[in-house]
């Protein structure tokens, strides 16, 4: 266990960020699956916008590799416009 305060406030602090960035990661990947269902170009487009936003945000926040952000992205991009 920790001995010093500094080291059990970083023990609370970490478990709080951990949290949020698991919940903002889920998210991320919920919204990825519903682009990948989407069946209507217009409506898919629309949500590439937000999902290249969250993508972009965790990247920033190290939650994920700025490479699989990059890498996520360029597939939507790709599966939206191969959308008849």
């Amino acid at each position: 266990m920790a001995n010093h305060k500094s080291s059990e406030k970083r023990i609370r602090s970490n478990d709080a960020k951990r949290l949020t960035n698991r919940y903002q990661a889920k998210s991320t990947r919920t919204a990825i699956k519903d682009i990948r269902s989407e069946k209507d170009k217009k409506a898919a487009t629309a949500k590439l916008a937000k999902v290249s936003s969250m993508v972009d945000k965790l990247a920033k926040k190290n939650v994920i590799h700025k490479n699989k952000a990059a890498n996520l992205k360029s597939k939507l991009a790709k599966h939206v416009a191969k959308i008849a």
